[in-house]
């Protein structure tokens, strides 16, 4: 559809004839800019009930239960989501997949915000929301190439709210730049309220990556008597987290912290070790036992991971992701994980029926029910 000029303008052509001629930076840099006044948004305060009086397992079902982290099949299933059979992989597990005709390439899709970080510090729900977008990509065995802005807010001329906006802008930017993730276009909708109160700062990140070799994707699923590895580390952070917003209806605490450089790192080695990985789930929302799960679901075999304190099991650290592979190439990964400074440690593994969360379980049958019903019953 084009190509790149030496130089510094942005032409349109069509039938043979120019019909925009731009100078690049009025398109960049030095296009105009509105000044409102704003003043610097991170509104949290101490997180009041971070122990949660509960089984693990019975935590995973309050999350499972619930439209907000239940399964979207419901909605996607709406429309052509197969478009002209070039989907490879489809939606509801990560990154969506779609084959490149006359090549042996396809393209990664995904999109993610988090609105409770944003809230509570814009800067650091601006990386995340690009931070994530980028493990979904990587999860599926993609370069990722670029993004696309999404962003929505309330009404920009009271300063709190135009906080919001300038702290997840600067968020974005900082996360693209480190993660090599330019954002190509983009959307604002502003003035988004309803008597009077805005709706919560949703900057969506939509993001695109490149399978060179459709042959190397990461599709999965985890096989019988595979090994899941933990990888970038255990994570207890439970302030702004999914299962304390759904238990206690309550968002107090800080987001957690997004380190970048941990991201890349751990986002190559993923792509790194493709060929000897069989399955890989990025972890945000509901942390290492949603993730689990999803694993188990699309396996449609049961998971038993290690004992551990609940917080262990929903804590929603940055930069983590969980893989499965043969018991025969689990030591190799965790050898090759040490070499390069990235974390790697062996917590569970796949068969049976139920997944089991330390001493509590629950059979993956009903759990898969909770979790594709949840959805449709809160729409009839």
């Amino acid at each position: 559809v084009g190509e790149t000029i030496a130089e510094d303008k942005f032409e349109v052509w069509h039938n043979g004839k120019i019909k925009a001629n731009l100078p690049l930076k009025a398109l960049s840099g030095n296009a105009p800019e509105y000044d409102r006044d704003y003043i610097e948004n991170k509104i949290f305060a101490p997180a009041k009930k971070q122990t949660l009086e509960m089984e693990p397992i019975e935590a995973l079902k309050v999350l499972l239960s619930s439209p907000n982290f239940a399964s979207k099949k419901w909605v996607f299933e709406q429309y052509d989501h197969m478009v002209m059979a070039d989907t490879v992989k489809r939606p509801g597990f990560g990154a969506g997949i779609v084959r490149v005709h006359g090549t042996n390439k396809a393209l990664a899709f995904t999109s993610h915000v988090n609105p409770r970080y944003c809230k509570a510090d814009p800067f650091e729900g601006g990386k995340q929301a690009v931070a994530e977008a980028y493990r979904n990509l990587i999860s599926v065995g993609s370069k990722p190439l670029g993004a696309t802005d999404n962003l929505n807010f309330g009404n920009p001329e009271k300063p709190d709210i135009m906080g919001q906006f300038v702290g997840c802008i600067k968020g974005i930017s900082k996360a693209c730049e480190i993660l090599d993730m330019p954002i190509v276009s983009g959307n604002v909708s502003l003035y988004n309220e309803t008597d009077g109160k805005p709706i919560l700062p949703t900057p969506t990140i939509g993001a695109v990556g490149l399978l060179n070799n459709l042959e190397k994707m990461i599709d999965g699923p985890a096989g019988l008597g595979d090994i899941l590895i933990l990888i970038g580390g255990a994570s207890e952070h439970l302030d702004q987290s999914a299962i304390i917003s759904e238990t206690y209806q309550e968002t107090t605490g800080k987001p957690p912290f997004t380190d970048l450089k941990k991201e890349k790192l751990n986002g190559e080695f993923i792509l790194e070790n493709e060929d000897i990985i069989t399955s890989c789930k990025d972890l945000g929302d509901g942390g290492l036992a949603l993730g689990a799960f999803k694993m188990s679901m699309e396996a449609n075999l049961g998971v038993s991971i290690e004992d551990q304190e609940i917080a262990w099991y929903f804590g929603e650290g940055q930069g983590r992701y969980l893989v499965s592979m043969p018991t025969s190439e689990a030591t190799l990964l965790c050898n090759r994980a040490s070499s390069t400074g990235v974390e790697a440690r062996i917590i569970g593994s796949f068969g049976g029926e139920s997944i089991k969360l330390g001493k509590s379980s629950a059979n993956l049958e009903e759990l898969k029910i909770c979790y594709t019903t949840s959805l449709p019953k809160a729409l009839e």
